[in-house]
């Protein structure tokens, strides 16, 4: 299980230092103003599935069952599981998910097209009408509602947990640096991680 939370501190500590505006005019002086806005995206993405992809083997392959529910239950968590995984499909699809995974960058990047991209609109509709954060709250769905549950798993989910909360914190920080007011309205209407749960 330390094994985990190793990997964990891992991918959050990269994650969060390639996301890092520091970090990124470093490499964008390194790379070029071309090359950096036509492959960074791209990059970071590679970066987290590599480093989070031996993480998930790791769970996969190994683990003790600490608690299994009931057929019934079981049922339950299922649906559960069908509503995370087809919400965190949706939330995708409402943004340009070309875009987000650096993929579009890098194609306007060999056609030789402008860069960087148009700025982007706030995505503030369907299901980001519910909740400010729809991947993450629909990737807990996904990951919480599993059974049998093992102790590997229950490690990985408290850590991803406990990420996606002051990852989405980091992110609000961001928005508000570059959507200003619009985002300080979008907060004050929707709520932050949990829908329906409103906090000051």
């Amino acid at each position: 299980m330390a094994l985990i939370v190793i990997g964990m501190l891992v991918f959050a500590l990269s994650h969060s230092l390639t996301a890092d505006p520091k970090v990124k005019n470093w490499m964008q002086q390194r790379m070029g103003e071309r090359a950096y806005q036509g492959w960074y995206r791209l990059l970071y993405n590679l970066l987290s599935v590599i480093v989070l992809a031996p993480i998930m083997l790791y769970i996969w392959l190994s683990g003790t069952v600490i608690y299994s529910v009931s057929v019934e239950v079981e049922a339950i968590f299922y649906i559960l599981q069908l509503v995370g995984s087809i919400g965190l499909v949706v939330s995708l699809l409402q943004i340009d998910l070309l875009r987000f995974a650096g993929i579009r960058q890098m194609i306007a990047y060999f056609r030789n097209e402008p860069l960087p991209l148009p700025p982007e609109k706030l995505q503030t509709g369907g299901l980001y009408r519910l909740v400010r954060h729809p991947l993450y709250f629909f990737s807990l769905l996904s990951v919480w509602f599993i059974s049998p549950m093992t102790d590997t798993m229950l490690v990985f989910n408290i850590a991803a947990t406990l990420y996606f909360v002051f990852g989405s914190l980091i992110e609000e920080r961001r928005m508000v640096r570059y959507f200003g007011d619009e985002y300080r309205a979008y907060q004050a209407q929707v709520a932050w991680l949990i829908p329906f749960l409103r906090l000051k």
